[in-house]
């Protein structure tokens, strides 16, 4: 075999070099290359899926895992909430929203609800004037603490009247009450007996299988703390809260608030024509609320207005003093509900400092 002079050259040096070191060089290893780490990055995700803000405050959206990407921002309704560059949040009106931050492919939400700056009567000071302006119409007196015993027939269709907003046996919430105090109070409750009756005549103005007894029971009842429990709970249930909900959905202040509250303890839930949620929809056919970017002067007595139809369909109700009330509150523009208060309902001068 011939080999050319690199060749011949490199076995004479091979030849030369101990054959302990050949082999120690043969089993030297290559150096060994390093698996690949695991990634460790983590998918984009947002340091809140859902906010609720008052007008005027604002928060920070953190987008946590996107080092180095960039985030595009975007709001869904930029009248009710508008974000910045950097995730920035301000809530400009009451309403809901989506905040959306696009990162690459992927895109991350936050639901973000606007409530009232205003204050609520749900609560405090507001919630005793509130309840004090209703009873002072339901029951002549500003202790609405004093009028969970209440109970008359008013001729208004509803049968019997009960209670610290009125509640009747023809619409059931009467019903409702009883039937909580009940779960209260299973032993020793002297309304047991006539949840049957109650139940026979919801819907009609009848006193059939009640009456004097029925009576006599329901004061008895209402010395209980069960039964001021029970009627707070479908106060809050049934009135209270779902106006409030009402009431921030359409940007409304606490005298709005007020004003929602007595058409719901008066009219009733229903959504036709002459009940709560039917005027409301009609008025909002009008009038923009403030939601909508509309004034909540005009809104209100537009809602007024059509509550005030309502009311003269009933001889009950045809003295307007409720309404009067509102108006006045309206025009002196106290959206806080704030105290001194004095007015004047069915001819009574009440007064809250």
């Amino acid at each position: 075999m011939k080999y050319g002079r690199l060749a011949l050259s490199a076995l004479l040096c091979c030849a030369l070099v101990p054959v302990a070191a050949c082999v120690a060089v043969a089993a030297d290893p290559l150096p060994a290359q390093a698996a690949p780490a695991p990634s460790l990055a983590k998918k984009p995700a947002l340091n809140l899926r859902s906010k609720t803000l008052a007008r005027g405050q604002s928060v920070s959206l953190k987008v946590a895992g996107a080092a180095g990407k960039k985030v595009r921002w975007s709001s869904s309704n930029k009248r009710v909430v508008t974000v910045s560059a950097t995730g920035r949040v301000r809530a400009r009106s009451v309403g809901r929203c989506t905040i959306r931050a696009k990162v690459g492919k992927r895109t991350l939400t936050c639901k973000v609800s606007v409530r009232n700056a205003t204050g609520s009567i749900a609560k405090g000071k507001r919630r005793d004037t509130a309840f004090s302006l209703v009873a002072s119409a339901e029951n002549s007196t500003t202790d609405y603490r004093s009028t969970y015993g209440y109970i008359e027939d008013i001729g208004d269709g509803r049968g019997y009247t009960c209670g610290i907003i009125g509640f009747t046996s023809a619409t059931g919430d009467l019903l409702d009450v009883v039937q909580r105090y009940g779960a209260l109070k299973p032993a020793n409750n002297p309304l047991k007996k006539y949840v049957g009756a109650l139940k026979a005549v919801n819907g009609t103005d009848s006193h059939q299988g009640l009456g004097a007894g029925f009576e006599k029971a329901w004061k008895r009842a209402c010395r209980d703390k069960e039964m001021v429990q029970a009627q707070n709970a479908v106060l809050e249930e049934q009135y209270l809260k779902p106006v409030i909900r009402a009431a921030n959905e359409d940007g409304l202040s606490p005298l709005g608030q007020f004003v929602y509250y007595d058409a719901l303890v008066v009219h009733g839930p229903g959504s036709d024509g002459d009940s709560f949620h039917g005027m409301r929809a009609a008025a909002k056919r009008k009038a923009k609320t403030p939601a909508q970017g509309g004034s909540e002067a005009t809104y209100l007595k537009t809602f007024l207005k059509q509550r005030e139809r309502v009311m003269l369909k009933e001889e009950a109700h045809s003295d307007l003093s409720r309404l009067r009330v509102q108006r006045q509150l309206i025009a002196a523009g106290n959206w806080k509900l704030a105290r001194p208060l004095a007015w004047t309902m069915y001819g009574d001068r009440f007064t809250l400092q």
